[in-house]
């Protein structure tokens, strides 16, 4: 980690990102410090994945290029998770990505060969070194999707209204067991709503076939 933070913060570092931001026009604001909430959204998603980095990688003993590994590995999966649909098109059923932004097109990973799942992290000892970085890489993918499709997923007390799921709206499906980088991403077809009038099982068009899932299951992705 020493290692890490003496070139992260190295003069030679430093001078290049000044460089590279003026050739792309890059503007730095900074937020006073010891005040995330004036972050907003996006110091949200960087407590939370330090959060998971912490229960990650705490005592998983890295070398300094397996961290470095980890931590491209965990950026991939930040920068390929969907903010938005691409259109309003009803068979359009591509989202956009922080990817997207940054080089024109979405993330795209290799799948991971079957690797031993240690049952606790005393046994990461065990594993060889590529292992354990892609071990590692599973996990913070596995929490941070959950956590990613919750704060997608409005819920407030039953005592507030709350906005029906519509067809046409693009949602992301929460699937178990899926590997990194790949959501599962539908249009709803039809919204199935119950004797009280309010929508709790959809279906679902995929880019193979039409689903049907309760609503807690999926997770609408923001319109506005």
């Amino acid at each position: 980690m020493d290692e890490f933070k003496q070139q992260f913060f190295s003069t030679e570092v430093i001078d290049d990102l000044h460089s590279f931001s003026a050739v792309k026009g890059f503007d730095f604001n900074f937020i006073p410090p010891r005040a995330p909430h004036f972050g907003g959204l996006w110091e949200a998603a960087v407590k939370s994945a330090k959060t998971l980095l912490l229960k990650n990688i705490s005592e998983a003993n890295l070398t300094y290029e397996e961290l470095e590994t980890t931590f491209a590995e965990i950026e991939a999966i930040l920068n390929s998770r969907p903010i938005a649909p691409q259109s309003d098109d009803p068979n359009d059923g591509i989202a956009l990505t922080p990817a997207h932004f940054l080089v024109g097109s979405s993330l795209l990973a290799a799948p991971d060969e079957r690797i031993f799942k240690p049952q606790s992290t005393a046994q990461l000892s065990y594993l060889d070194r590529w292992q354990r970085v892609t071990f590692l890489k599973q996990q913070f993918w596995s929490m941070w999707q959950r956590d990613y499709i919750h704060t997608l997923q409005r819920r407030g007390k039953w005592n507030t209204q709350q906005a029906n799921i519509k067809p046409g709206q693009l949602v992301i499906i929460h699937e178990d067991n899926t590997p990194p980088q790949h959501w599962i991403l539908a249009r709803v077809v039809s919204a199935i709503p119950g004797k009280d009038g309010k929508v709790r099982v959809v279906d679902l068009q995929t880019s193979k076939n039409v689903l049907q899932r309760p609503i807690h299951k999926i997770a609408p992705l923001p319109m506005e």
